[in-house]
């Protein structure tokens, strides 16, 4: 897998992980919701660390510089 993702993008993806867990482990966000965000924060990492976006590859987009 080729990386498609920049360090901004990275870091705004793990910024909006923090932000979610957060928010469900004060109880802001809980049941299904908390579960829809607790997956969406999982997707997020993952994607920030292996630096890969499957989204942008279905769509073309890059946004790192290499």
């Amino acid at each position: 897998m080729k990386k498609n993702m920049g360090s901004v993008d990275r870091i705004v993806r793990l910024v909006v992980v923090a932000v979610l867990v957060a928010l469900y482990a004060t109880g802001t966000v809980s049941g299904l919701w908390g579960t829809v965000a607790l997956v969406a924060a999982g997707i997020f990492t993952v994607t920030s660390l292996i630096s890969f976006c499957p989204i942008y590859a279905i769509f073309g987009m890059k946004t790192c510089k290499v």
